[in-house]
């Protein structure tokens, strides 16, 4: 369309025949049919001519040695311990005391009198753990951390309040005295 459009013609007005439907034939061809035989987009194996029927023999490691297992692996052969179907090695079950050492240490910033019992159930809770090999060693030491550190602000606390009350009663006695 050229602008300005040419005099005489109106842009706005609609063509006189419809347009052309794209998927009718052209005139003169035949019309296609469906296609028939094999489906073209069927998967095609490329390397069909070159198998074999038997399959390739595996070699052995040379250097395998017959029942040795890499650390936390079953030898060869025997089943896996743990869920069947999988070869990864349980975790160890945590030790209970550790958990409630920990709770303990843990309720001791709202009410001291519990830190230092969970401090000591940590202690414990570590003794258990190397001779029986459960988990639950980090929750040990973080109880011991926290019980012993929370004790030893309970006892600065008492320690300054006790201060406190000589100091008070001190200045009680000095200025009753004039």
């Amino acid at each position: 369309m050229t602008y300005p459009p040419p005099s005489g013609t109106d842009p706005w007005s609609q063509p006189s025949t419809p347009p052309v439907d794209p998927t009718l034939p052209v005139s003169g061809q035949p019309v296609p049919g469906q296609p028939t035989g094999a489906d073209p987009y069927a998967p095609v194996d490329p390397y069909a001519g070159m198998k074999s029927e038997q399959p390739a023999p595996v070699a052995a490691d040379p250097y395998a040695v017959p029942g040795y297992a890499p650390a936390g692996y079953a030898p060869a052969g025997y089943p896996q311990a743990g869920y069947p179907g999988y070869g990864y090695p349980q975790p160890p079950r945590t030790n209970g005391m550790a958990i409630a050492a920990l709770v303990l240490a843990l309720v001791g910033f709202a009410s001291c009198i519990t830190a230092p019992v969970g401090a000591i159930m940590g202690h414990v809770a570590q003794k258990q753990i190397r001779q029986t090999g459960e988990g639950g060693e980090g929750m040990a030491k973080a109880a011991i951390i926290i019980g012993w550190i929370l004790t030893g602000l309970m006892v600065l606390g008492i320690i300054f309040y006790i201060v406190m009350i000589v100091i008070a009663i001190y200045a009680s006695n000095t200025s009753s005295s004039y």
